[in-house]
């Protein structure tokens, strides 16, 4: 057999079943092959990644009315002291409406705010300081638009009834004429969304030094070292008459070790560095989350907490914001002055404050050494904890 030039064609030559042309094919056609299978792969992983964003962008609920509102009182409303350091007002809700929330009671067709959390955030994301503010608090509450559209008017009454009456403007607008501090964003969170977050790091642990029995609030445990699942820990974290001196003050102290322990569970488990374990985590804390337009995406929560995962536990401050029995009313609470003021205007001017785990043996708010005795601290220490400490050491 040759060519049309009369060439034989041997072995080699590109005509033989075994020669280097079908090699050269072979090759040419599995280059294509792999190409256009990388090509599907590629496509597929960016779709699926879409696909996660875009679940996990819904999840999140933008609250435009909130926005709208707070724009209309702009003027009034506190300035920014330090570029970089950001406050964010975490409120949880004790609405009844939405998924699983109506076993917990009745849906009367309005909500309070169950806990309130202003979270100081320093312009270098060394250190994040959460100030409890208690519900039954006395404060000035501004006159705020209703869901039905109508105008409440000022008013001197428990910090709660803001959210009630108002919503979250009429809460941020409340905390801003309190503190003085501007409220940069807001996170709303109901009873489903904080159990969701629970469970999706296998639970927390926690201590207890008795055993717990209240039908109230569904909860029953033992004493000793527990793991609490979603269920029990919103239990453990609402429960005031079987727990602690049935304070709420007590109660929000709960809340906050709670939350650091959770804080550590997270940055121990290597959860912000692993996409498995982080995708139920977001799952679940972008679920019943209503926040301002400017954070409800995964990449406006993403600029917001990029820098948190470097700050140590021992940077991570809980505290009460100081406070007392109210004059008028001792189930009722107010600010304890001027330690209540001293507070508010380090958090305003991004400087540091400390936490103790030993209020007997500090003033809330007063600098060691201040009166007489040792040198002076850098930062007014107030009673709380870190998230480096374990409830159970």
């Amino acid at each position: 057999m040759s060519d049309t030039a009369g060439r034989p064609l041997g072995p080699g030559s590109g005509a033989s079943a075994t020669g280097e042309g079908l090699v050269r094919r072979h090759r040419r056609r599995w280059l294509r092959g792999s190409a256009l299978g990388a090509a599907v792969l590629l496509v597929s992983a960016a779709g699926a990644g879409w696909a996660v964003y875009a679940k996990l962008s819904g999840n999140i609920t933008a609250d435009e009315a909130a926005a709208a509102e707070l724009a209309r009182y702009e003027r009034e409303r506190p300035t920014s002291l330090v570029r970089g350091a950001q406050n964010i007002l975490l409120i949880g809700s004790d609405t009844r409406a939405g998924d699983g929330n109506g076993e917990y009671g009745r849906d009367l067709g309005s909500e309070r705010s169950d806990t309130t959390i202003l979270l100081h955030l320093a312009a270098d994301r060394h250190s994040a300081t959460a100030v409890s503010l208690p519900r039954d608090l006395m404060v000035d509450i501004p006159g705020c638009r209703r869901q039905d559209g109508s105008r409440s008017e000022p008013v001197f009454a428990m910090f709660n009834h803001a959210f009630q009456v108002g919503g979250s403007a009429c809460t941020i607008r409340t905390v801003e004429k309190l503190t003085d501090i501007r409220i940069d964003h807001h996170m709303v969170v109901d009873f489903s969304g904080f159990k969701e977050m629970v469970d999706a790091v296998d639970g927390v642990q926690v201590c207890l030094k008795e055993p717990v029995d209240d039908k109230a609030a569904k909860l029953r445990l033992p004493a000793g070292r527990i793991t609490l699942d979603g269920e029990q820990a919103l239990g453990y974290v609402r429960v005031r008459k079987s727990l602690g001196d049935g304070s709420d003050t007590e109660r929000m102290e709960r809340q906050q070790r709670f939350l650091g322990a959770l804080v550590d569970k997270v940055q121990s488990d290597d959860v912000l560095l692993n996409p498995a374990k982080l995708y139920p985590v977001l799952d679940a804390a972008t679920s019943s989350l209503t926040t301002d337009p400017e954070l409800a995406s995964l990449r406006g929560l993403y600029q917001l907490v990029r820098g948190l995962r470097d700050i140590p536990t021992e940077r991570v401050q809980f505290m009460t914001v100081p406070r007392e029995s109210y004059v008028y009313d001792v189930n009722r609470d107010q600010l304890v002055e001027p330690e209540a003021e001293k507070l508010f205007a380090r958090l305003r001017a991004d400087e540091p404050v400390a936490v103790t785990g030993h209020p007997s043996q500090d003033v809330p708010g007063n600098t060691p050494g201040e009166n007489g005795g040792g040198a002076p601290s850098p930062a007014p220490t107030f009673s709380g904890n870190t998230a480096a400490e374990h409830p159970c050491e």
